[in-house]
């Protein structure tokens, strides 16, 4: 008896010592062999040691262990003031409504009118929890629109969640995963498995996706790393990170890996506030780039891990906010997530829902300028539950968004026994009609670093960015008048309007942005003139009224309207050619409006031939970029790239003189 008593005090100290630095796993192994060892007539002290079984058992979602040790420290009658609280949740987690809206009740019927902060932030839950218990079996009953399908191409043996879609376009897949491939040696104390590293998987060419492959870099390491977002230019990763510190609680940061080319850097650290003793995770970067969002239990919040956030600035983060109230309760909000439209989307065991973590969305509020997905003050409106089968009776969250549509990936430990968390894909088959735009140079490629700015007269007033390929794409909704105005450092601005009526299918309209270049010559295509002569052909209208439209939009610009030739002809007769044809051109923009002392009208003839840019060079491949079409170069050709050559030669440009017209008083 002696050593058997031994042996369990043994256990039990070993336990507590795991418990303290938050290794549950191992806790709960030491824990379960102390109360093996104890005779049943220890009823008090097996008791204390299903309690605190019971505690590790929930904190690593072991929901029916969690269970049966919670209902045997209530047998040995030793509890605390919180363990029909924390069972109800876990017969919540194990979709037991009934026995949960019973044990919830008996716990508020055992509460004392508690005056503390503490005491009313659980009775709140509890009163939630049994207003949930309630419902979740008619939600499950009325379903939602949403299809669920759990994806197994990423499945490992493990826990794999917190999805996040990247690239231009959605076609890489990154992830958390504890599978055996992850680095290190050791297994956590905390969940028993590896540290949680960063997988990837990519769509081939045909759309599919490949399987899931560890990232081969320095961004994972022996520690935990996991729950992954972007940067709107897709160029910076922020991260979770849970550093192993043998005697010290960890406490989870944020850290930042740059992508340079397709490696991912080492991660650093981003210190958003000098607490030492709060965790940082879940980081997620609104759709304007403009502020990081995270989970945090720091001083100040609602009660439990609440949303925060940070602005974003060139010269590093502002100060920290706390979202609130209506997304913020006593309990735990974690994983913000934004859908591409401006949604907050997060997951909360503090709101009515199902069991365990549900997700739950919230829209942003307009501010006064209408500018949604960006709001100074970080108002969101009414909270909104999915509903099932997104939702489930276990852990659900992580979501991530394949563009505007309504469809992606998350993450659930639904019907899994050892609570590890799978991969599911969801759809939603709403009707979202959608603008996607491309902003590129005239005559050449596409401008990342171009801005668009939307209005709409519903009020809607958005700055949109830009990704790599030059493109955008927003939501918009049918019956309001849209102008989008594409603009770039260097480069003319240029303007489309849009408007859509309701539709039955979600479509997608196309907009072309081609800016026209301050600083080098602009080719104006389709220009055509008779033989030898200067007048205008028919088939000339449209070019020349897309060029009145340009210049109506830069009001302030004026240019230089030039006129070549090929080398054929004597020079002094080319260039009578070309000046007649470019006061063609004026003619025709003055009598459409544009003032004549803002078109200067030069014919060079054969004095200035072209010089070749690098797009030209993908439809001509004999040419290279900075060639010039002299007579000399030409003539070095065979018969039909001689012609191709003076086919260019002969064109109508256009190059910005100034950009300050009718700025200032004439005198």
């Amino acid at each position: 008896m002696l050593l058997v008593g031994c042996g369990a005090e043994q256990a039990m100290k070993k336990g507590d010592k795991f418990y303290a630095l938050g290794e549950y796993y191992d806790a709960s192994a030491q824990y379960k062999k102390a109360y093996a060892q104890l005779p049943a007539k220890e009823r008090t002290q097996r008791g204390k040691v299903a309690l605190k079984m019971a505690e590790c058992y929930r904190k690593i979602n072991y929901t029916q262990k969690a269970i049966a040790a919670y209902n045997n420290a209530i047998r040995y009658k030793q509890t605390d003031s919180l363990t029909l609280l924390h069972l109800a949740q876990q017969q919540m987690k194990n979709g037991n409504y009934k026995d949960a809206e019973k044990t919830f009740q008996t716990f508020l019927d055992s509460m004392r009118n508690g005056g503390s902060t503490e005491s009313q932030h659980y009775e709140q839950l509890a009163k939630t929890g049994l207003r949930a218990a309630q419902q979740a079996p008619e939600w499950k009953k009325q379903g939602s629109a949403y299809t669920v399908k759990r994806e197994r191409l990423f499945d490992s043996r493990r826990a794999d969640y917190s999805p996040m879609l990247a690239g231009e376009e959605n076609n890489q897949l990154f992830f958390t995963s504890t599978r055996n491939q992850s680095k290190g040696d050791e297994l956590s104390g905390i969940t028993g498995t590896k540290n949680a590293d960063i997988y990837m998987s990519q769509k081939d060419d045909k759309g599919k996706w490949q399987r899931p492959e560890v990232i081969d870099s320095e961004l994972n390491s022996d520690d935990d790393e996991g729950a992954c977002s972007f940067s709107p230019d897709g160029r910076t990763m922020y991260l979770t990170q849970c550093r192993t510190d043998a005697s010290y609680p960890r406490y989870a940061t944020i850290v930042t890996s740059n992508r340079s080319d397709a490696a991912w850097s080492k991660p650093t650290e981003l210190v958003i506030t000098h607490d030492t003793l709060s965790a940082y995770a879940h980081p997620a970067v609104s759709p304007d780039g403009q502020w990081l969002y995270f989970a945090s239990n720091m001083p100040g919040g609602q009660g439990g891990y609440d949303i925060w956030r940070v602005a974003i600035t060139t010269s590093g983060l502002g100060g920290v906010e706390n979202l609130g109230a209506p997304i913020n309760t006593p309990g735990d909000e974690l994983f913000p997530t934004f859908r591409p439209n401006g949604d907050l989307y997060f997951s909360s065991d503090g709101h009515e829902g199902m069991g365990g973590l549900d997700i739950y969305y919230t829209s942003p509020i307009p501010s006064q300028g209408g500018e949604s997905n960006a709001s100074p003050l970080g108002r969101f409106g009414e909270v909104q539950h999915p509903g099932y089968p997104l939702n489930s009776q276990g852990d659900d969250f992580g979501m991530t968004f394949e563009g505007l549509l309504n469809k992606g990936f998350f993450s659930s430990n639904r019907g899994d026994g050892k609570g590890w968390d799978h991969i599911y894909s969801f759809y939603n088959p709403e009707i979202v009609q959608t603008v996607k735009g491309w902003v590129y140079e005239q005559d050449g490629y596409e401008l990342p670093q171009a801005l668009v700015y939307m209005v709409g007269n519903d009020g809607t007033n958005l700055k949109l960015s830009v990704k790599g390929d030059g493109s955008f794409t927003q939501q918009i909704k049918p019956g309001v008048d849209y102008v989008f105005l594409g603009t770039c450092k260097g480069f003319l601005n240029h303007q489309e309007r849009l408007r859509v009526e309701p539709v039955t299918e979600s479509e997608e309209y196309v907009l072309q942005f081609p800016l026209a270049s301050i600083t080098a010559p602009v080719l104006i295509e389709n220009i055509f003139y008779d033989f030898d002569k200067a007048t205008l052909r028919p088939e000339s209208t449209a070019a020349l009224d897309k060029l009145v439209v340009l210049l109506n939009e830069n009001a302030n610009v004026t240019i230089e309207l030039s006129a070549h030739c090929d080398y054929k002809g004597s020079a002094e007769y080319n260039k009578r050619l070309a000046q007649r044809r470019a006061e063609s051109v004026v003619a025709y923009l003055t009598a459409h409006g544009i003032a004549s002392d803002r078109l200067k009208p030069v014919g060079y003839g054969k004095e200035k031939p072209k010089t070749i840019r690098k797009k030209l060079t993908e439809k001509y491949p004999f040419l290279k970029e900075g060639d010039v079409l002299t007579e000399e170069y030409i003539k070095t050709l065979d018969e039909e790239q001689q012609e191709i050559c003076n086919q260019l030669n002969r064109r109508t440009e256009f190059v910005v003189l100034r950009t300050t017209y009718g700025l200032f008083p004439k005198k």
